[in-house]
């Protein structure tokens, strides 16, 4: 764990500083400076996006990375692009959230004990992260689940590239992984065992990515993603959630 990192909000400030690979803060500040035409009117982050959501959340959902004039652009995970519409909407159905959409910071849209992460904090080309560049990030989540070790009880994993990613850090983080290691699928459940005492047991969820190409050719569904939402919901604890 990164020593200074005492508090999520510590860790949010330190995410948001990093300049570690090369390529992604090249892009990042790229597509700051050239904007999309629809959004040149506004001041893009142009920074590593942290995670967002309470420090005590029992649902963790894990993306990919930031897109360019999404996250990039709003400096909030998930916010600002389709996938974010989406995603957001189905949590907001399923008792998530407090609104079903996040446009920007100050919007008073707010997660309910839910937090969404990335293994990859800065938007990449061709939303494409290096495998070297998600490892360079890896201690950022290890970090992070080590924050959320008291009350995370589910993650959900959105697409095959975060569940690849993820599945080391939780090794890493006091998770028994099994060997082989549980396939990516949509609607797939796992539970793995605590391998240290201050864990719990862990609920693992997949879903396909909210990608457009996944949501406009029908892959994934509205329904789909609220079911895979709501049962993560329910292995957490969480009252009140559908």
């Amino acid at each position: 764990m990164d020593s200074v990192c005492r508090t999520i909000s510590e860790l949010d400030a330190l995410v948001s500083e990093c300049r570690a690979c090369p390529r992604l803060v090249a892009w990042r500040e790229q597509a700051a400076r050239e904007k999309r035409a629809a959004f040149r009117d506004e001041t893009y982050w142009g920074r590593p996006v942290p995670g967002y959501g309470p420090p005590d959340a029992r649902l963790l959902v894990v993306g990919l990375a930031p897109a360019a004039h999404g996250g990039n652009r709003t400096g909030r995970m998930f916010t600002g692009d389709r996938s974010g519409d989406f995603l957001y909407a189905a949590m907001y159905r399923v008792g998530l959230a407090n609104q079903p959409t996040a446009t920007h910071i100050g919007d008073g849209f707010e997660l309910i004990d839910a937090r969404v992460t990335a293994p990859v904090h800065c938007a990449p080309p061709d939303n494409k992260p290096l495998p070297e560049e998600r490892d360079r990030c890896r201690h950022w989540l290890v970090t992070e689940l080590e924050l959320l070790k008291a009350t995370v009880r589910s993650i959900v994993v959105l697409g095959g590239f975060g569940w690849q990613a993820l599945l080391p850090v939780l090794a890493e983080s006091g998770w028994e992984v099994p060997k082989p290691r549980p396939k990516f699928g949509h609607g797939v459940e796992y539970e793995l065992a605590p391998a240290a005492a201050d864990r719990a047991p862990l609920h693992l969820f997949g879903s396909y990515h909210p990608s457009q190409q996944n949501t406009f050719t029908g892959r994934l569904t509205p329904v789909m993603l609220e079911a895979v939402l709501g049962a993560a919901a329910r292995a957490a604890g969480l009252p009140g959630c559908r």
